[in-house]
């Protein structure tokens, strides 16, 4: 008799790196059935919405689902209501509260974590330091209940895969528990590298928000009077637009066929935020592109510095300054960059996915 396969997965409204690697788990347990707090068919992939959802009680409100992050409190509970007997098998894929699901007493429950809880550790105050008054107090006594939540539910995991060693370090640090790092997977068929590049300004592609330091990246192109260019809408928008010029503008979020011509005809990505992983550096190597970055977080699994890109100490307009100039004076070679890409194929992470469930690695 066949295994019983359920997929925890946070919300399904769009299609982005975590979505991205539930389908590629959706290919190696094609009759597993899907359980997620929110479900917007309409935005997500044809694989996706062939299968079995079931989305929580939440979803069935136009105004939660239209405005869920306010509702973060109230996720725990209706994780935890999903009847999940009869599977022997439960994989949540969790960047917030799937992997507090609560398993059958006798199901193996494996979770991949793409970052523990943001809004309750590491970026809390990326998300809540602008708030006074009584709502501050609101969000500190809700976030205070939520990370004991997230700890304790941690108990209900048998084993965790983190998607980075800097995600696997902070699993260790809140959770006390180790994590088998496995990459996520990056479409590197899809992104190659062009025949004959332009090469004529830097990119930087990200959400407009606080914590990405879009603004030193900024100021260090303007000053070195070197062309950026920016996809990405967010929050920050208003603010960074007033920065852009004749060498620097920012572009709304664009297609799959302009990002990839956007990542071969650059110089290089530039970046100064602290990603989890970040998919869109090796999106980027994977067209032969280098990558300037902060060397901090998931980028330190990404970029071989020298080889496939420079990375920098501190998120400051001089570092940045000085990182931009050491790469221009290295000659980077667009076929190692792309070779040191293609440790992210969805085949490598389908294969070492399928050794880790199957105990092969373990």
């Amino acid at each position: 008799m066949a295994e019983k396969v359920a997929i925890i997965h946070d919300w399904l409204n769009g299609m982005r790196g975590g979505e991205k690697v539930l389908e590629e788990i959706l290919w190696l347990y094609p009759q597993a059935d899907i359980f997620t707090l929110f479900y917007e068919p309409e935005k997500v992939s044809p694989l996706i919405r062939s299968k079995q959802v079931f989305a929580s009680r939440l979803n069935r409100n136009a105004l939660i689902k239209k405005h869920y992050p306010l509702f973060l409190p109230w996720f725990p509970r209706h994780i935890e209501a999903f009847d999940l007997n009869g599977y022997s098998l439960v994989l949540s894929s969790s960047h917030c509260v799937a992997k507090g699901v609560v398993p059958a007493p006798d199901a193996r429950h494996v979770s991949y974590i793409h970052s523990p809880m943001r809004y309750a550790w590491d970026q809390y105050y990326a998300y809540f330091a602008g708030r006074r008054g009584w709502s501050r107090r609101i969000i500190e006594r809700e976030i205070s209940k939520l990370r004991v939540w997230d700890v304790s539910s941690a108990a209900r995991v048998d084993e965790f895969i983190a998607n980075s060693t800097f995600v696997s370090q902070r699993i260790e640090k809140y959770y006390r528990r180790p994590a088998t790092v496995i990459h996520p997977p990056v479409d590197v068929d899809y992104f190659q590298p062009t025949a004959d590049p332009g090469r004529d300004y830097f990119l930087l592609v990200s959400a407009l928000v606080p914590y990405k330091n879009i603004e030193p990246v900024m100021h260090a192109c303007l000053q070195l009077k070197e062309k950026l260019i920016i996809v990405g809408r967010g929050p920050e928008y208003k603010k960074l637009n007033k920065l852009t010029g004749k060498n620097c503008e920012i572009l709304p979020a664009v297609d799959a066929v302009t990002l990839r011509k956007l990542y071969q005809n650059a110089r290089a990505f530039v970046f100064a935020g602290v990603e989890d992983f970040g998919i869109a550096f090796a999106e980027c190597q994977a067209c032969g592109t280098p990558v300037i970055a902060l060397d901090r977080g998931g980028v330190r699994d990404i970029v071989s510095p020298g080889v496939s890109g420079v990375l920098f100490s501190a998120a400051t307009v001089d570092a940045l300054k000085k990182a931009i100039a050491d790469a221009k004076q290295i000659t980077f070679d667009p076929a190692l960059i792309r070779a040191n890409s293609l440790r992210f194929s969805p085949q490598r992470f389908r294969d070492r996915f399928g050794e880790f469930i199957s105990g092969k690695s373990r």
